[in-house]
């Protein structure tokens, strides 16, 4: 996928008008019940942070991964939640203002624990020491690809409040058919490395992504937070940031097998949020009709 010029060239403009889509049902004050309410924000990272990645760990020798392979479970266990958990977020009603507060947070928090955990686990997985510098340029990127779009949005939603009301159910739904979209243009682009590496990397990968929505969504749940704050958190966690940990196995570690992991993830994570979140909506929808 990182190679495909068609996608690379199209996912971060698709991305960008979608972002704009989310930023028409925000306002200033979702973002200041965030901070008002910061435990939902402390349960998430704590999830993100420390407990996947030692679950990636765990994972990768219980699947007796080869070392490439488990270092590039890491590292996308190690990578900030991806753009793509506010779409799906967004899609399952989920509470977008806490997604974008945690993307942005993550991206900041990569500088420095996704160093850390690349470090280590190099000293894992391969019996390496070395001095990994921080992807601050792609940080940086995917936080102004998140960032700007959604301040548009949210600059149509405050001086034309009107027109926002009417675009939001057409841009969900245009943005249910690019999502569609760039899944079959990433399943169509690997299909070779899908095939030659799905059955030695493609369970693990899985299980990985079903760990990660579920941990996020059941933790915020057991910390009786609401069901958008937990869809986000569930998404925010599950969705990973595969362009980052290909960008970071390609050109920092200069490591082509490392990548094979993040790609056949993000193939994998697509259809299990899609599922996911078509689950939430059902979910809620019956338990809407019961209290009818």
């Amino acid at each position: 996928m990182a190679d495909n010029p068609l996608i690379m060239l199209f996912l971060p403009i698709c991305l960008g008008i979608i972002m704009v889509g989310l930023g028409l049902h925000l306002t200033v004050a979702d973002f200041r019940r965030v901070v008002i309410q910061p435990r939902a924000v402390a349960i998430a990272l704590f999830v993100q942070l420390v407990v996947m990645p030692p679950t990636c760990f765990l994972i990768a020798w219980l699947f007796d991964l080869p070392a490439e392979l488990g270092l590039g479970l890491l590292l996308l266990a190690a990578s900030p939640g991806g753009i793509t958990a506010n779409l799906f977020s967004h899609l399952a009603r989920g509470d977008v203002a806490l997604n974008i507060t945690l993307t942005a947070i993550n991206s900041v928090f990569a500088l420095v624990t996704l160093p850390f955990w690349v470090v280590t686990g190099m000293s894992w997985f391969l019996a390496a020491e070395n001095n990994i510098p921080p992807p601050t340029s792609k940080v940086i990127e995917v936080a102004m690809l998140v960032i700007i779009p959604v301040l548009i949005g949210m600059g149509v939603r405050r001086f034309k409040p009107v027109f926002a009301d009417a675009a939001e159910k057409p841009v969900r739904i245009l943005s249910t058919l690019i999502l569609a979209i760039l899944t079959v243009l990433a399943v169509v682009s690997e299909w070779a490395l899908l095939k030659t590496y799905a059955p030695i990397i493609g369970f693990a990968c899985l299980a990985f992504n079903l760990i990660s929505l579920a941990a996020g969504y059941w933790a915020a749940r057991a910390a009786r937070l609401a069901k958008p704050q937990a869809t986000a958190i569930s998404f925010e966690i599950g969705v990973h940031n595969a362009t980052l940990s290909i960008f970071v196995a390609l050109h920092v570690l200069k490591m082509p097998a490392v990548a094979i992991a993040p790609a056949i993830y993000s193939l994998i994570m697509y259809v299990t949020a899609a599922a996911f979140a078509y689950w939430l909506l059902r979910a809620n929808k019956r338990a809407h009709d019961q209290t009818i």
